[in-house]
């Protein structure tokens, strides 16, 4: 089944000059394609005019083509001003200079932006009323994403943002280059840009620099014209002098061009881009089980005061060990972070001649020979045969997760029934809901079906 569209997009008008602007910056399109209305999943998208084979260029783009703060009209500012723009997302740059380009009657790319003539068509979650994001996505995640993001924009917005606008009235206003636009440009860049992927380090050093600063998102033209599935069909390259869009396996005459965002769950589909994948279509779903939820399940088995304390001793140690890790996070194979979950079953199901060997040594030795084996017991595969004690943590702390989801929008009588999937399975019913509806129902019955998976596998 064929996914939705990563967004909406415009009418004709603006893409014939869309397209014409891109003849003139050099960007070269292949004859292979063409970006249509028609045949593709939703609104516009890229479509194969012949057969293309594997490897084969569907577009070049010119790096002088690209938007970002190295290329705007107000490039030199941004570069000069740059220690005041630091901030925790590191996009303030990029933002700066998309409030100027956007606004901008002269701006080089007014072709491009003007795509958009405005971001309503945006659908992120952080769009949604409180309402809405609460009900339709409790358990997700989504909404105490939404809530971080939001706080965090504004916040970007008041301390960094309308002090440095307000310093340079002759390239911004604050009434026009509102926190209301910067919300939606910030929308914007999460599900339009790309990020160039770091170069690969032999100097140890170099590596854990550029992981602490990775390279700056970027709008790309044409490339973001491309929606996504998890079963792409092309990807984008980087190279010195431009960015090419390859076809990694062939392609149809009539079928649609597909790139990929990563290896994405819905639910960051969702967050990030404002759509999600078909139920059951996203070969990299996943669903979080939090580390709270294996602390309340231990908790619950606790009968004396002795036995609590060595809990609360256990549970104090994993934290510091675990550090800001939240949840344990698993996909259609298994548990995705298998060292995390190893270590949390051992130190929680420790006794207390144990636990007080386990402090007096400081911990165990790693052994990266164990990492194989770790994985392989976390797989779908290796979860049966595990220690009855930690299968118990992991079933109830999954059973109690489903449970965090409540009702959603699927009603259904007894015990052991899914309203969700009852809805999901229910075409008529299905047909009625809402895009938000539909898109919602589609994360949490991909995630519950992980969990359920992931109960049926550790039943005693």
């Amino acid at each position: 089944m064929a996914t939705e569209a990563k967004r909406p997009k415009v009418d004709g008008g603006p893409l014939q000059n869309f397209l014409q602007w891109c003849d003139r910056v050099g960007l070269v399109l292949s004859g292979k394609v063409c970006v249509s209305k028609e045949g593709t999943v939703a609104e516009y998208g890229m479509l194969a005019k012949d057969n293309i084979e594997e490897g084969e260029v569907l577009f070049t783009i010119p790096r002088s083509a690209l938007l970002h703060q190295g290329t705007t009209k107000v490039s030199a500012l941004l570069e000069k001003e740059r220690s005041p723009l630091e901030s925790s997302s590191g996009w303030v740059p990029l933002l700066l200079a998309l409030l100027y380009e956007y606004t901008s009657t002269q701006s080089h790319w007014k072709p491009y932006l003007s795509l958009w003539t405005n971001f309503k068509t945006l659908d992120h979650p952080m769009f949604w009323s409180k309402g809405d994001r609460d009900r339709l996505l409790r358990g997700t995640g989504i909404p105490e994403a939404v809530d971080t993001d939001l706080a965090n924009i504004q916040r970007e917005y008041t301390d960094v943002v309308l002090p440095f606008i307000t310093k340079h009235p002759d390239l911004w206003n604050p009434d026009t280059h509102t926190l209301e636009l910067y919300t939606q440009l910030v929308a914007f860049v999460m599900a339009y840009s790309f990020q160039e992927p770091q170069e690969e380090e032999d100097d140890e050093e170099d590596q854990e620099e550029d992981e602490k600063a990775p390279n700056p998102p970027m709008m790309v033209p044409m490339a973001d014209m491309l929606n996504h599935v998890s079963n792409h069909n092309a990807n984008l390259e980087f190279t010195p002098d431009s960015l090419k869009m390859v076809c990694v396996r062939s392609i149809h005459k009539g079928e649609e061009v597909f790139n990929t965002y990563g290896q994405m769950a819905n639910w960051q589909l969702l967050h990030m881009y404002g759509f999600s994948e078909p139920y059951q279509s996203n070969s990299n779903d996943t669903a979080d089980v939090p580390i709270a939820n294996l602390y309340k399940v231990v908790t619950q088995g606790v009968q004396s005061d002795l036995d609590r304390r060595l809990v609360e001793e256990q549970w104090e140690m994993l934290c510091q060990m675990m550090q800001e890790k939240a949840a344990f996070v698993f996909g259609k194979q298994g548990c995705l972070t298998d060292t995390e979950l190893h270590t949390a079953l051992r130190v929680l199901c420790m006794s207390k001649e144990e636990f007080s060997e386990f402090k007096d040594n400081e911990g165990w030795e790693e052994d990266d020979e164990e990492d194989e084996k770790i994985s392989l017991a976390f797989s779908n595969e290796g979860l049966p045969g595990l220690k009855a004690s930690w299968k118990q943590l992991i079933h109830d702390a999954a059973h109690l997760t489903v449970k965090s989801y409540g009702d959603g929008e699927g009603k259904a009588e007894g015990e052991g029934v899914d309203g969700d999937q009852v809805l999901m399975d229910d075409k008529a019913a299905l047909a009625g809901l809402s895009s938000r509806q539909q898109k919602a129902l589609q994360v949490r019955c991909g995630q519950k079906s992980i969990l359920h998976r992931l109960m049926e596998l550790t039943k005693s």
